[in-house]
């Protein structure tokens, strides 16, 4: 675990792992983004990504050439006040190539081995013939048949053939080989959405979760955001349709008019708004977090509210770390 520092392990009760990273309708990582973000978890460890990944490129400000920037990855936790257990939550904003996929996942699971986790949680989406207005079912795949025992008592789906591909998958079949229980549950979106954020499938796995933990979680903020993509959606593709005209899948080009549409929306939680704020004040004395915070404004299609801000960053005396 040579690439996981630790600033102080928690004491933690029955603790289970959450784990997510971008991917389809970034379903898993806005869910865990929430899920963190609504617990107050406490960061308590950073996993290096040197090892895993391969810069592809750099960034260019004011023309002049960044040095190659890595993925971060974060450990927080939750001590959960009810009868459930205490949560380890790990976010990244990527996963790595496929060939250094196992070796990640390992190092993840070797280290929460550390913490006594004896169960592993992963969100992932399931692309469906299904309409953006329809209220997303949720599946289960899991490591032991007594699980999804435990989840049809909350009326979930399984999933009973196909893949999960990726770490969300595949860390589940690591923990597996280790001794360790996993699940993934699958929040369903519409196939015409998988290049566009699904926070209603984001929001469906976090209420099983909650229910199946027990814990006081507040999904009232993502439940608006939710509506207001899909309103955003709905008006969009009145648009695209001419009256009187044949339905037909929609093509690439109009899921782009989608994505631009959206991009120009009001809805940014209050939550993601706080994180970049956050994000700008650490950039404004560590320039080293700037690429953090790009990717955060990014990842909301935000950039352009904050692009004064941000080049900002660059031309203000940096303050030196001791």
């Amino acid at each position: 675990m040579k690439s996981i520092r630790v600033v102080k392990k928690p004491r933690l009760k029955n603790p289970i792992l959450v784990a997510a990273w971008p991917g389809m309708g970034d379903v898993a990582l806005k869910a865990a983004l929430y899920l963190k973000d609504k617990l107050g978890a406490h960061e308590f460890a950073e996993m290096s990504s040197l090892d895993f990944f391969n810069p592809s490129g750099v960034w260019i400000d004011n023309s002049l050439i960044n040095a190659p920037q890595y993925p971060i990855g974060k450990f927080y936790f939750y001590k959960n006040p009810n009868s459930g257990p205490d949560i380890v939550i790990f976010i990244s904003d990527a996963q790595p190539f496929l060939e250094k996929g196992y070796e990640y996942a390992n190092e993840i699971v070797d280290f929460v081995i550390t913490l006594k986790v004896k169960l592993v949680y992963t969100f992932a989406a399931m692309p469906l013939p299904i309409e953006h207005t329809e209220t997303p079912d949720v599946h289960a795949a899991a490591t032991k048949k007594e699980i999804l025992d435990d989840f049809a008592k909350l009326n979930l789906k399984t999933m009973p053939t196909g893949q999960i591909s990726g770490l969300n998958g595949l860390i589940l079949g690591v923990a597996k080989e280790k001794g360790i229980d996993g699940v993934c549950l699958l929040g369903e979106i519409p196939l015409y959405t998988i290049q566009i954020e699904n926070p209603l499938a984001s929001l469906a796995v976090l209420s099983v979760l909650a229910k199946a933990l027990k814990i006081p979680l507040d999904l009232a903020e993502l439940r608006k955001h939710a509506s207001q993509v899909s309103q955003e959606i709905e008006h969009l593709i009145e648009y695209l349709k001419n009256p009187g005209e044949e339905e037909k899948p929609i093509d690439q080009q109009e899921i782009d008019i989608l994505k631009k549409g959206l991009a120009d929306s009001p809805g940014l939680p209050d939550s993601a708004r706080q994180i970049i704020e956050e994000l700008f004040k650490q950039a404004k004395k560590d320039l080293s977090h700037s690429m953090e915070l790009k990717k955060e404004l990014d990842k909301w299609n935000v950039y352009d509210q904050y692009e004064d801000s941000f080049l900002d960053l660059f031309k203000k005396p940096l303050k030196k770390n001791n």
